[in-house]
């Protein structure tokens, strides 16, 4: 170290200052050639906050989950990364197709939460003699439903079911008291009441076979040729 001090001792001022120059020119190009070696710079597509130029959402670092980056503007997504979609509005009324033994059959709108026996009154209700036993009537309607109301058994039908007669019904078509059971009663035990004659008598019979067994004796007025009158003469001479 004293050698290189006696060594610049004896150099003239001109000499020091040359190596000078030299040293200064020497160390700029050592820092030239480092920052010529380093990487070039990354640059970042949309900083945080920053809307994105592709969608215009407005992105930001998700604090709770690493390397997440939120779209404002984007859709919800799932975990999973799918898209959520929004289920429907509950509907407000349904339309439903009440057909069958009903007094005026047609498509219908009703609130969506009636239920059938609503829809079945919305069309003018069952007729009758309708087997409203086969439907569930506090069932809630459904959109595009059809409600199919059955029409009365035929006695015929009635007889293979069992319990399918009227509550009441008995297989003896006259009590040992002389009433007659009009929906039992054969059309010669029929012919037995009063103002009925054989035209009658086969009336009521045709009549219960297409229509299932009578409910009580006022439905004898829905047989033809059967009025008012007829029916008070014979009203406590039969059963049902």
């Amino acid at each position: 170290m004293s050698s290189m001090r006696d060594k610049l001792a004896t150099l003239s001022r001109a000499e020091l200052g040359g190596l000078l120059v030299l040293v200064a020119v020497t160390l700029s190009g050592a820092g030239l050639w480092y920052m010529k070696s380093l990487p070039d710079a990354v640059a970042i597509s949309a900083p945080e906050g920053s809307p994105d130029t592709a969608t215009g959402a407005n992105f930001s670092v998700d604090p709770g989950v690493s390397g997440v980056v939120a779209a404002s503007g984007a859709p919800p997504t799932t975990a999973s990364g799918s898209a959520t979609v929004p289920s429907p509005p509950p509907l407000a009324e349904v339309i439903v197709d009440v057909a069958g033994f009903v007094r005026k059959p047609g498509v219908y709108s009703l609130a969506a939460d009636q239920r059938v026996v609503d829809a079945i009154e919305k069309a003018g209700g069952p007729r009758k003699g309708a087997q409203l036993t086969t439907l569930n009537l506090a069932a809630p309607l459904v959109d595009g439903q059809q409600i199919l109301v059955p029409e009365p058994l035929t006695r015929r039908e009635a007889a293979l079911i069992p319990g399918a007669l009227a509550a009441g019904t008995t297989a003896v078509g006259v009590s040992e008291d002389g009433i007659v059971n009009i929906n039992t009663a054969d059309a010669t035990q029929l012919e037995t009441l009063s103002g009925i004659g054989e035209v009658l008598a086969a009336a009521i019979v045709n009549y219960r076979e297409e229509n299932g067994p009578f409910a009580s004796a006022d439905d004898l007025l829905d047989v033809s040729g059967i009025g008012d009158a007829t029916l008070e003469e014979i009203r406590d001479q039969v059963t049902v």
